[in-house]
């Protein structure tokens, strides 16, 4: 599986995703979870009809409704529901890290000309509490911030490869969660999946992944 990478004119840009894969956040997703379904609760929105456990995806599941409503109460509701989860990836930052090799992986990828960017359905301000000279590893950041459709829709994916120059088909997409696979599958470039957040292999197997790595920095080893 590793062999599409050796070859050095197979992958010529590596996008990561965040959280997980190059920086331990530990995000309480379920914290965020009850906090945004109390919101839509109590904006008399019934939970079930919203069929999804991604908050992202709950958020905008009630903005639709409730722009049936009032287009008013609708923008209330995103400000809410924004501060809510902001609130908790900003404790979650305060206490985050980076892994102990990603500035060494980001450096070493750009010294070999293999151009890198990062996508995350995490807030701006929280990626760079983490990592403040972020963009001086990594030219292109995108966060939720900056697209209007997050990965897994490819319009994530696909923003940083515009920004970057950069072709599906010889772009890698590594990530600590099947979502992330998804979301290379979905733009059409290779998967990596890492072992470095919270999902087991056989998640990854089962989302299709081409390649798996216990952390993202072991590329390394596969590009040497």
């Amino acid at each position: 599986m590793a062999s599409f990478i050796v070859k050095q004119s197979a992958i010529k840009t590596i996008i990561f995703d965040f959280d997980g894969t190059l920086a331990k956040l530990n995000i309480d997703f379920h914290q965020m979870r009850e906090a945004v379904r109390k919101l839509i609760l109590s904006y008399g929105i019934d939970g079930n009809e919203l069929r999804t456990d991604y908050v992202l995806e709950m958020i905008s599941g009630a903005e639709t409704i409730l722009n049936r409503q009032s287009a008013e109460k609708a923008k209330k509701f995103i400000s809410e529901a924004t501060d809510a989860i902001e609130k908790i990836e900003m404790e979650a930052a305060d206490h985050g890290e980076l892994f102990g090799r990603t500035r060494e992986l980001l450096n070493t990828l750009a010294s070999r000309e293999i151009s890198c960017g990062i996508i995350t359905r995490n807030c701006a301000k929280a990626v760079k509490i983490v990592f403040p000279d972020i963009l001086s590893c990594c030219p292109v950041v995108v966060c939720r911030n900056d697209v209007k459709k997050v990965k897994p829709h490819p319009e994530h994916l696909n923003t940083a490869l515009n920004k970057l120059g950069g072709s599906p088909r010889n772009t890698l997409m590594v990530g600590d969660h099947p979502l992330d696979i998804q979301t290379g599958r979905n733009a059409g470039t290779r998967t990596c999946g890492v072992l470095s957040g919270r999902c087991p292999k056989d998640d990854f197997i089962k989302a299709g992944a081409d390649l798996i790595l216990p952390q993202a920095a072991d590329l390394l080893d596969i590009i040497k």
